[in-house]
């Protein structure tokens, strides 16, 4: 495995070479269809012309997360790259075969971030996470992986990451986002093996999949920009005045429909809960039978399903546990008021 590239330096990815102070979108060659056509991982350098650190910023890992997307497209539009530091690899589409399909997964139904570090002579999956590793991660310093829920679930924006390893928790904190949730590594992840590789990731969950909000899109823009500030990447400026100091989940735990039934759910992503507090109520179609779905412990609902059906046993809430709740919802609040143009304290 190559290391990252020395700071200053012409980049040279996928056969372009990007000279200091330029831009140019590389086309990395993942697949080739059986149409004979050949299906490219685009990605954007943007090489400062003065040198500092390289940041990865990735999207669309599960094909029909596609908020980053946006995300990526409006942080590339900033004028303010032009004083860039380092360099930026922004791929606002990884999963390019996901997300001409909207689906979370490739066409051997293969999750891609359960594939890495890879291998070049594997499945899809196996040779498209080889060929991130090595084209993009592995020359990076560090990275951020925008990510929402899957079909039908929201989350609220939120960064995942290993708190101990070195360097992460500062950037974690940098983001912005009003919760951090120290999450263990998972096998096969790219923040896993990145990690393995001494790089790293900051994963941001926010929004549902499929689905574009503003409200995750800004913060998640916001987010990016602040961590490059705290890199060195970009100048300091009124942000960090601005940022919300986040709190730090211990665990989270998803509470779970009793039966099979149609869910009726007050409850709202942000909303602190206590443990025994009634959260939906799932009821039989023809009204034999109604159950009321309470909080298994006290915490911040920072997940939830959108769909009002539900098998027994189905993920409804995702609910994070802090050391201080109360705490914990003041910042969500104070978050909410900054970015959410919707957002009304009554909510």
């Amino acid at each position: 495995m190559s290391p990252a590239r020395p700071h200053g330096e012409p980049v040279t990815l996928g056969g372009t070479t990007v000279a200091p102070g330029t831009r140019a979108i590389v086309d990395v060659p993942v697949a080739t269809l059986y149409t004979h056509a050949v299906l490219n991982m685009p990605v954007q350098v943007v090489n400062g012309s003065r040198p500092g650190p390289t940041l990865f910023v990735s999207a669309a890992v599960h094909g029909d997360e596609i908020n980053g997307v946006e995300i990526i497209r409006r942080l590339l539009q900033r004028k303010m790259l032009g004083r860039l530091r380092g360099t930026l690899l922004a791929v606002p589409v990884v999963n390019v075969h996901g997300f001409l399909d909207h689906s979370r997964y490739l066409p051997d139904r293969r999750d891609l971030n359960r594939s890495f570090p890879g291998s070049p002579k594997g499945s899809v999956a196996a040779r498209l996470a080889h060929r991130f590793m090595k084209e993009v991660v592995l020359r990076s310093d560090c990275g951020i992986d925008l990510h929402t829920g899957t079909m039908h679930r929201a989350n609220l924006p939120q960064i995942r990451a290993s708190l101990d390893q070195p360097g992460t928790g500062e950037l974690a904190r940098a983001f912005g986002a009003p919760v951090i949730l120290d999450a263990a590594m998972r096998d096969g992840s790219l923040r896993g093996n990145a990690a393995e590789n001494g790089i790293p990731v900051l994963v941001y969950e926010a929004g549902e999949a499929l689905r574009f909000d503003e409200f995750c899109i800004r913060a998640g823009l916001r987010g990016i920009l602040n961590v490059m500030s705290e890199l060195g990447m970009l100048p300091r400026s009124g942000r960090r005045r601005e940022r919300v100091e986040p709190t730090i989940a211990s665990a989270s735990r998803w509470v779970r429909a009793p039966f099979s039934g149609i869910v009726r759910a007050p409850i709202e992503l942000g909303q602190r809960v206590i443990r025994g507090q009634r959260m939906a109520v799932v009821s039989d179609p023809l009204g034999d039978r109604e159950e009321y779905v309470l909080a298994s412990e006290s915490g911040i609902v920072i997940g939830r399903s959108n769909l009002p059906l539900a098998h027994e046993g189905d993920a409804l809430f995702n609910v994070a546990s802090f050391e201080r709740v109360t705490e914990a919802e003041e910042t969500v609040e104070e978050f909410a008021a900054r970015h959410d143009p919707n957002f009304t304290s009554e909510t």
